[in-house]
């Protein structure tokens, strides 16, 4: 499928008010995960040691950055 193909089938999509509310969901998702990344590489941060400081398992931090995470409870101890 070519890319002019695959931006039409989205922008057709995007006209159904719950499609486009779930993808803009998860576009605000993948905003927090780069960030989430860019701030542990910047601060050259291995996964385990940004879990250490977040206070959650390193496991945690990798579900976090594969996109795989419900609560903002955490994402804030690791943006804080």
């Amino acid at each position: 499928m070519s890319m002019e193909r695959v931006d039409e089938h989205l922008k057709e999509k995007l006209k159904d008010p719950y499609f486009k509310e779930l993808y803009e969901l998860e576009e605000q998702k993948l905003d927090i995960v780069k960030r989430i990344i860019d701030y542990r590489v910047k601060n050259k941060f291995t996964q385990g040691q940004l879990a250490k400081k977040a206070g959650v398992s390193q496991q945690h931090i990798s579900k976090i950055e594969n996109g795989d995470f419900s609560s903002i409870v955490t994402l804030e101890k690791i943006l804080l």
